[in-house]
């Protein structure tokens, strides 16, 4: 296996046209069943000509480029080559996960003001009913079933691409809006150039030394557009990918195992349930050589259940940190969490998320909740000093879309080059590696200094009856009363003496000694997605209407 040459610029749909010269027979994507067994597949060569197709039918629909295109349908075929279709074609496809719920997926809808759907049937349907929101959606395209539409997706793939002309795209012409979480505020979508695709790809790439004719079960389907750039296959499991915490692991290690995935990307939620899945049922992946995982940090239970079920010479686990407005930034292995860094995390120094990709720079600034026009007005910090992470690159993005107050609290400006505000705070080792401690929303400020979640909630974590917890505020900064909300292991909740416990744990350490207030909840709110975001705006406002005779103060 090598690697296929990607020089830079223009339209990402080039990519695959490339690919597909050199390595035509090549499968560029395998679908799977629950068993893992091959339910449709397609090589490079005749993906790009079912994209050429498509392209060719969105041109006679009247797209153009510039024209924004919603895209919702199920991962595998549809989903890989109507992307490459639409971007072939000149469009904007606007992206929003489907999992974040109905009313805000219409929000996200009503703030990119589509020019038309592609999309499942059910979704065109939703489109009649909430036509009022999206007066410009004059493309439409319906995938499956029937609904009101300009054309199917058959119609599409059966037109002559005789005569294609393509439109002139420039890497820094616009390819997509991506939609953030939303985690800590309203959803933004993310503009993106061309380019920054092909970046990240290369970037990821160079990194993993991925070679092309690997194969790669991407959790997350976005994760298949990087695949078809570097001349992977894509192994598409059968899962829903909106709820990786609710994957049944099987699905999963079928087609690890009968397609010989040589890489796996997915959520730190999907890694532990097949890695419990795997050590109970004594199962190993000899083909898989690479793990990913991505949108919150692995815990080391599941670092070390996974290393048990990678048998390849070299396999292993890594956590790539980044966001949807820069990736990827640092990442960490397994091995480096297991003999390095886990033991400092617990003592309360951070999450470590590893060294900086190559072409990516990382600055720490003094934390500003207010926009920063030039990077010159930033205030940078030493090495050890917690302040909130800065960076820039070829694959960070430059703007939100129709969100100016969004982008200028987010982008800093440094001559010809833009700075982006991650939102999270950590600093920079002795060595260079980035630690993470936290979102800048959620540190909280008291009359006698500044507290960090990550750091601070590691200290309760230690104890054996604690799930997890979460520092939240009480009141306004900077006169804040840090509080620590508790999840215990136990259904049943806290034993009498555990709030006791964990004020002497809190007191003997440096970190927590100022935290007096300790609430228990039953469970906690978390992103539905995923499982693992906590919602601690959700839980501050929770803790403070609880009455201070329960709040086990010292």
């Amino acid at each position: 296996m090598t690697s296929v040459p990607n020089p830079p610029g223009g339209n990402v749909a080039e990519r695959l046209s490339r690919t597909a010269g050199l390595v035509p027979d090549q499968l560029a994507m395998i679908v799977c069943d629950q068993h893992g067994r091959s339910t449709s597949q397609h090589s490079f060569r005749e993906l790009d000509e079912l994209v050429d197709r498509l392209a060719a039918g969105l041109i006679q629909q009247g797209v153009s480029p510039g024209d924004r295109l919603v895209l919702m349908v199920r991962p595998g075929t549809e989903f890989l080559a109507l992307t490459f279709a639409l971007f072939r074609a000149g469009a904007v496809v606007v992206l929003i996960d489907p999992g974040m719920g109905l009313r805000r997926v219409i929000a996200c809808l009503e703030q990119a003001a589509p020019d038309g759907f592609v999309a499942l049937s059910r979704v065109q349907w939703a489109r009649c009913l909430y036509r009022q929101r999206f007066p410009n959606a004059r493309l439409n395209v319906r995938v499956g079933g029937w609904a009101p539409a300009s054309c199917s997706y058959r119609q599409l793939a059966n037109t002559d691409p005789a005569g294609l002309r393509p439109p002139t795209i420039l890497s820094q012409d616009p390819a997509a809006i991506i939609f953030t979480s939303g985690s800590t505020g309203p959803a933004k979508g993310v503009e993106y150039e061309h380019g920054m695709f092909c970046a990240q790809a290369d970037l990821l790439q160079a990194r993993f030394e991925i070679a092309a004719g690997e194969r790669d079960l991407p959790g997350f389907p976005l994760f298949a557009l990087f695949n078809v750039v570097m001349g992977v296959t894509s192994v598409f499991p059968d899962i829903d990918p909106t709820r990786p915490a609710d994957v049944d692991p099987r699905h999963i290690v079928a087609p690890i195992i009968e397609q010989q995935v040589t890489q796996a990307f997915g959520s730190p939620a999907l890694w532990e349930r097949v890695g419990q899945h795997c050590h109970e049922h004594r199962i190993t992946l000899p083909s898989l050589s690479r793990v990913l995982s991505a949108g919150a940090p692995v815990p080391p239970h599941v670092v070390e259940s996974m290393r048990e079920t990678l048998i390849a010479p070299g396999a292993d686990i890594h956590t790539p940190y980044g966001a949807t407005e820069a990736l990827p930034v640092a990442v960490i292995s397994g091995r480096e969490i297991i003999d390095s860094t886990a033991s400092r995390s617990a003592e309360g120094a951070g999450t470590c998320v590893g060294t900086l990709f190559p072409e990516v720079d990382v600055r720490i600034a003094r934390i500003d909740d207010g926009p920063i026009k030039d990077f010159s007005d930033l205030e940078l910090l030493p090495p050890g000093e917690i302040g909130e992470i800065v960076v820039r690159g070829e694959s960070v993005t430059k703007r939100y879309f129709r969100r100016n107050q969004a982008t200028a609290l987010a982008k800093v400006t440094d001559d010809d080059t833009i700075w982006h505000r991650m939102g999270d705070v950590g600093y920079l080792d002795e060595v260079g590696r980035l630690w993470f401690c936290g979102r800048k929303a959620h540190r909280v400020e008291t009359d006698t200094g500044t507290l960090f979640s990550v750091p601070c909630e590691a200290i309760f974590n230690q104890h054996a009856a604690v799930r997890r917890s979460a520092l939240v505020g009480i009141g306004e900064r900077p006169r804040q009363r840090p509080a620590i909300v508790v999840e215990c292991l136990d259904p049943q909740g806290p034993s009498e003496s555990l709030a006791a416990e964990l004020h002497t744990l809190a007191a003997d350490h440096p970190l927590t000694a100022s935290i007096e207030s300790i609430l228990f909840h039953s469970s906690f709110p978390v992103d539905i997605r995923h499982n693992v975001k906590i919602n601690r705006e959700q839980l501050a406002t929770w803790a403070a209407s609880r009455p201070a005779s329960i709040q086990h103060d010292r």
